[in-house]
C-alpha cells in the first residue's frame, strides 16, 4: 500500500504544467476581434444597405445601432468574467444599460413609425437573403465563444449561456441593421428581438451539451 507522501510525490512527479488563462476583458477583446472580421468579410461580400448613409443621419437610427453595438461588447466581456468561479454572477448586469436603451429604441421606433407591411413591400428573396445573413454571422461567433469558454463555462454554463447568446445576438443584430433594410417597425422588432430570444433560449437549453463536445470534464 503506497504510503501518502509517496502518493503526494507521484502525483507531483506526473503534474504537467498548466497554462494560465488570459484576463477575461483580454479573451473578450480577441472575440470582439473576430466579430469585427466576420461583419468585414459579410461587408465586402454582400455590400453595406444603399440607404445606409441616409440612416445614419437619424437620431433613432444611430442611438438603436450604437446600443445593439455596446450590448453585444458588454455582454462579451460579461460571459467571459461570470464564466470564472470565482467571480460575482452580478457581473451579468453589466450590458443591462445598454440592452434597455437597445429595447427601448425599437420599441420608440415601433410607437413612432409604424409602417403597414404590403403584401409586395417584403420579397421571399429578401426574407431569405436576410436570414442567410443572420446565419453567417452567428454560427462563426458561437463556434468562437463556445471554443474560448469551453475550459470554464462548465462551472457556471447556464449563467454563461444567458451573457453570450446575448453577445451573438446583439453582434448578429447589429450587422443585419448594417446590411439590410428591414429594420423599421415589425420587421426591426421581429428580428432584433426575435433573434436575441431564439439564441439566449438555445443557449440556455443545450449550453452543456454542445460543450460535452469540445471539452471533457
Amino acid at each position: 500500500m503506497i504510503t501518502t507522501p509517496d502518493l503526494i510525490e507521484s502525483l507531483v512527479a506526473g503534474a504537467k504544467p498548466v497554462r494560465r488563462l488570459r484576463p477575461p476583458v483580454a479573451r473578450a477583446v480577441l472575440w470582439l476581434l473576430f466579430a469585427l472580421a466576420i461583419v468585414s468579410l459579410l461587408a465586402v461580400s454582400h455590400g453595406l444597405r444603399p440607404d445606409l448613409g441616409a440612416r445614419l443621419g437619424r437620431p433613432l437610427f444611430v442611438t438603436g445601432l450604437a446600443a445593439s453595438l455596446l450590448t453585444g461588447v458588454l455582454a462579451a466581456v460579461a460571459a467571459f468574467i461570470v464564466s470564472l468561479p470565482d467571480r460575482s454572477r452580478l457581473w451579468l448586469l453589466l450590458p443591462a444599460p445598454a440592452l434597455a436603451l437597445w429595447v427601448s429604441t425599437i420599441g420608440y421606433g415601433c410607437l413612432t413609425g409604424w409602417v403597414g407591411i404590403r403584401p409586395d413591400s417584403v420579397t421571399l428573396g429578401e426574407a431569405a437573403d436576410c436570414f442567410a445573413t443572420l446565419v453567417l454571422t452567428s454560427i462563426p461567433l458561437w463556434l468562437a465563444i463556445l471554443l474560448m469558454l469551453r475550459h470554464v463555462a462548465l462551472l457556471r454554463s447556464a449563467t454563461a449561456a444567458v451573457a453570450a447568446s446575448l453577445a451573438v445576438a446583439a453582434i448578429a443584430s447589429t450587422a443585419l441593421a448594417l446590411f439590410h433594410d428591414l429594420d423599421a417597425s415589425v420587421m426591426t422588432l421581429m428580428w432584433n428581438l426575435g433573434t436575441a430570444a431564439l439564441l439566449v433560449g438555445l443557449g440556455s437549453a443545450f449550453w452543456e451539451r454542445m460543450f460535452s463536445w469540445v471539452a471533457s470534464r
